[in-house]
């Protein structure tokens, strides 16, 4: 028995933030250098009273419309969100509700962020292929701009959100998911961090008061932090580890691999990590001009994208590659069917 991905939508908010609207909003800020570097022209904003479950449940509804599933076969449910409704409960439960699923489905959280959708990924397989499910559907969403200081010039520039669902099914075909290689540094968590939220600092006046750090950006300790320097450092160590795992267990190369999709960081990360891969830039899946890092929706979006315009088809070999928060990697391969 093998398990693939039967299908992928993603949906994006209607508000957009351009290059321009930057420029206008804070013209102190290098907006045309900090584009270059990143690679992005516009992302997507949620609007105030959109949440990640909104996100999740219009793309969850795209796909299984648009691929005439019922409802009534989908046995497990998997949420992945670093930005959920609640605390509790669970987005999960809620989108099973809003979804019209059956009362007898599994439902499950996963709080990841980059490498969250291959993390899911992993979940829906190890379900399937233990007998657990046969049709596991997942829903994947972030509204990381709720956490970014508008005053941020670091970060405002490069996340955006989004939301996608993807079907995983068992099946009889060649191909499927195959290999995983996962891994954790939670030693290093505190250099990508929305520090006061939760029940470790809880929010008062003082963690909202918004402070300028030595670079000019803008924050509370109720804002994202991440420390870009240690965040390349990490990618650019465990990714080609990783890979090279993966490839171990395989017994494949990177020659034998039709198309890389990474998580979409930023276009310099993605180029420095080709580099240091041995990737070919034609095979290398750099997919955010327009709608920025969407953190755990990027490999998502991304992938889709692929297939839709016929560069990704049926019996392609595709790595995938999630890292960041956590700090967390995941990777995979799998044969597109």
């Amino acid at each position: 028995m093998s398990t693939s991905i039967a299908g992928i939508e993603y949906v994006l908010p209607e508000r957009v933030e351009t290059l321009e609207d930057l420029r206008r909003e804070n013209p102190d800020w290098p907006v045309d250098e900090l584009g270059a570097s990143l690679g992005i022209r516009s992302r997507h904003l949620a609007g105030p009273e959109e949440t990640s479950s909104d996100l999740g449940f219009a793309a969850a509804s795209r796909l299984l419309e648009r691929d005439e599933l019922p409802r009534a076969e989908i046995d497990f449910l998997i949420a992945c969100s670093q930005t959920p409704d609640y605390f509790l409960p669970a987005n999960a439960c809620l989108l099973q509700h809003r979804l019209g699923l059956s009362r007898e489905v599994g439902t499950l959280d996963l709080s990841m962020g980059c490498s969250g959708f291959v993390m899911a990924l992993f979940t829906a397989k190890a379900l399937v292929e233990s007998g657990q499910a046969r049709n596991v559907l997942l829903v994947i969403a972030d509204t990381i701009t709720k956490v970014v200081h508008p005053r941020d010039r670091s970060l405002r520039p490069l996340f955006g959100d989004a939301g996608a669902a993807a079907l995983v099914r068992a099946g009889d075909g060649p191909g499927g998911l195959g290999a995983f290689v996962l891994g954790t540094n939670g030693a290093q968590a505190s250099r990508l961090v929305v520090p006061a939220g939760g029940f470790r600092l809880r929010p008062s006046p003082a963690t909202a008061q918004a402070a300028v750090d030595a670079d000019g950006c803008v924050r509370s300790q109720e804002n994202m932090f991440m420390d870009g320097t240690a965040i390349f450092t990490f990618a650019i160590t465990v990714v080609p580890r990783a890979l090279k795992q993966l490839y171990a267990k395989t017994g494949l190369g990177p020659e034998q691999v039709d198309a890389f999709v990474f998580h979409q960081a930023n276009a310099f990360m993605l180029k420095e990590l080709a580099k240091r891969c041995g990737i070919p830039e034609n095979k290398l899946v750099v997919s955010l001009e327009d709608v920025g890092n969407t953190s755990s929706v990027s490999i998502p979006i991304a992938l889709q994208r692929q297939v839709k315009a016929g560069r990704i088809r049926p019996g392609m070999r595709v790595v995938l590659a999630g890292f960041g928060v956590g700090l967390s990697w995941a990777v995979c391969e799998l044969i597109w069917g």
